[in-house]
């Protein structure tokens, strides 16, 4: 067993530009940080003898990445037809608006104020583009807005930054909500054990191959820093720095303060549900 089949969904290996299923491709933002891993997963969705596509996430206001996407299209002999955006951090939908431009599509998106066009997109929305289906999956917890896309020829689905390719992701208080994450979490897990699929194509990090057990890594980590963070509370720390100090202190400094919103969200959840 390779060290990534170990790994929870077992990660597909490095993250790269390229072919990810038979109908999706990733295009990789050059934004490498802490919290974007290796940079944001921009994702042409086509049929494979369809001559539209869509795209998911533009990601960043990048003019070399927008072009770049544009032109993988071209090249396979596709034109860009819909914009679709899991969430509207910058990282994902600040090049939106200029992606627009190049490409002359809508924005649909869950927020008003990124759509560029009249429809938005909601539970239950089917879209279908080329032949192509997506199903409209909410998904909200990272962000209030947060949305995934089903594709089921595919049996795959595109996460944004719900379920992330490595490690976990935050809870980005007070637009982000644990009680929100933790229903989202299980309707993705459902949509495994229930809809059959594998795939998960992230918005940051490598595609997981198992994606009931990304999704069960995810919920059973979610359960233990809340465990944590109740015992933290009931030892008597009181600020969120204080638990983030103690409860992360195997975490990377550089990411406590993304930490910290998580631990917010923790809070707001145990006070809300009488547990502090």
């Amino acid at each position: 067993m390779s060290d990534e089949a170990a790994l929870p969904g077992r990660p597909r290996g490095s993250v790269r530009s390229g072919p990810a299923t038979e109908r999706a491709v990733n295009i990789l933002a050059p934004n490498p940080s802490a919290m974007t891993l290796d940079g944001t997963n921009t994702w042409i969705v086509a049929e494979p003898d369809s001559d539209l596509a869509v795209v998911v996430d533009p990601g960043p206001l990048d003019e070399g990445h927008l072009r770049t996407v544009v032109d993988t299209a071209e090249k396979a002999g596709r034109r860009i037809a819909l914009t679709l955006l899991t969430h509207g951090h910058p990282d994902h939908a600040e090049g939106a608006g200029r992606f627009a431009e190049l490409t002359g599509t809508r924005v649909r998106a869950l927020d008003p104020a990124l759509r560029l066009g009249d429809e938005g997109l909601a539970a239950g929305d089917v879209i279908t583009v080329g032949g192509l289906e997506l199903r409209v999956v909410p998904t909200p917890g990272h962000t209030a807005d947060s949305l995934s896309f089903h594709l089921p020829a595919d049996r795959a689905v595109l996460t944004g930054d719900t379920v992330l390719g490595r490690g976990t992701t935050v809870v980005a208080h007070p637009d982000g909500r644990l009680g929100d994450y933790l229903d989202s979490l299980r309707r993705l897990r459902s949509l495994a054990v229930d809809g059959g699929v594998h795939t998960v194509l992230p918005g940051h990090g490598p595609v997981l191959e198992d994606a009931q057990g990304a999704v069960e890594f995810y919920l059973a980590h979610r359960a233990s820093r809340l465990a944590q963070v109740e015992t933290a509370v009931e030892n008597g720390l009181r600020t969120p720095a204080e638990v983030v100090a103690h409860v992360y202190a195997d975490v990377d400094r550089s990411l406590w303060p993304a930490a910290e919103l998580s631990v917010r969200a923790q809070l707001e959840y145990l006070s809300e549900h009488g547990l502090i």
